[in-house]
């Protein structure tokens, strides 16, 4: 996955600057971004603080780790269970 140019802290001034009246097309423009990632953050980071965008970013990392560690417990289960099926 590619990590974004922009950190958490900048993400949340922008939305928080379109929140202020400004137009999308104006922000777009300024920061460098088109308007589908604008709205792919309103949608993601709509009214939360920093620490709230922090705390969301460990969470997946968290969840992601988790995912991998159930995946590799299910391919030694399946494993386990043909090794086991097998009859000699």
């Amino acid at each position: 996955m590619r990590k974004s140019r922009f950190t958490e802290e900048q993400i949340v001034a922008i939305l928080k600057e379109s929140e202020g009246g400004v137009t999308g097309k104006e922000i777009c423009r300024k920061h460098g971004i088109s308007n589908q990632t604008l709205y792919h953050w309103k949608n993601k980071y709509a009214g939360m603080n920093v620490s709230d965008v922090r705390r969301l970013k460990t969470l997946e990392d968290e969840n992601a780790q988790l995912k991998k560690i159930l995946g590799e417990q299910a391919l030694l289960i399946d494993g386990y269970k043909n090794a086991l099926s097998k009859k000699y």
